[in-house]
C-alpha cells in the first residue's frame, strides 16, 4: 500500500469508485491529462462511494449551507484522487499540488466561495501534507454548474515519473 493510500485510510477516508456520468451523457476529453512531468485534472464535482454524483444538490447558500458546501468540496477532493489514482496507478507519484482552481454554484447573495473550496484544500493538506499539499487557488463563485453541482474543481499537479 503506497504512503498516500495508508495516509487516507488513517484519516478515515475512502476513494470512491470512478465518475459515473449520468445517463446519456458521453465524455469527450480526458479526466486526467499528463504531459510531461504534469497532469492536468478536469473540472470534479462531489461524488458518492459508487461514483455517482453526491447530494445534495444547487446553489450554495440558498439549497445548501455553507458546511454542505464543504462537504461537498472535500467529496470532490476524494473525486479528483480516485480520476488521479486511475490515470497514475500510485498517487505517491504526485509530487506536489501547483493550482487549484474552484467554481461555487451560487445567487449573487453568498460570497464566501474560499470559505467552500476550504474544504478542498483542507482535504488534500491533510492527505499530502505541508509541501506536497499546498498550492495556489482561485474560487469563484458561478451561476450554474452541470447537474446542479454545488461545486466544481480543477486542478495541476506535479508528477513523478
Amino acid at each position: 500500500m503506497s504512503h498516500i493510500e495508508s495516509q487516507l485510510q488513517r484519516l478515515g477516508l475512502k476513494l470512491p469508485a470512478p465518475i459515473l456520468l449520468p445517463p446519456g451523457v458521453k465524455l469527450s476529453f480526458p479526466w486526467v491529462h499528463i504531459s510531461g512531468s504534469r497532469a492536468y485534472i478536469s473540472g470534479h464535482g462531489p461524488l458518492d462511494s459508487d461514483g455517482s454524483i453526491a447530494g445534495p444538490l444547487g446553489k450554495v447558500g440558498k439549497d445548501l449551507s455553507l458546511e454542505e458546501g464543504y462537504r461537498a468540496a472535500r467529496l470532490t477532493a476524494l473525486a479528483m484522487l480516485a480520476s488521479l489514482k486511475v490515470a497514475l496507478g500510485d498517487l505517491d507519484r504526485v509530487d506536489s499540488w501547483l493550482r487549484v482552481f474552484g467554481m461555487v454554484n451560487t445567487d449573487s447573495s453568498f460570497n464566501s466561495y474560499p470559505l467552500v473550496i476550504n474544504g478542498f484544500s483542507d482535504l488534500i493538506a491533510e492527505v499530502y501534507g505541508g509541501e506536497r499539499g499546498s498550492h495556489a487557488r482561485s474560487a469563484i463563485g458561478v451561476a450554474g454548474l452541470p447537474f446542479d453541482l454545488p461545486v466544481e474543481i480543477e486542478a495541476e499537479v506535479l508528477i513523478r515519473p
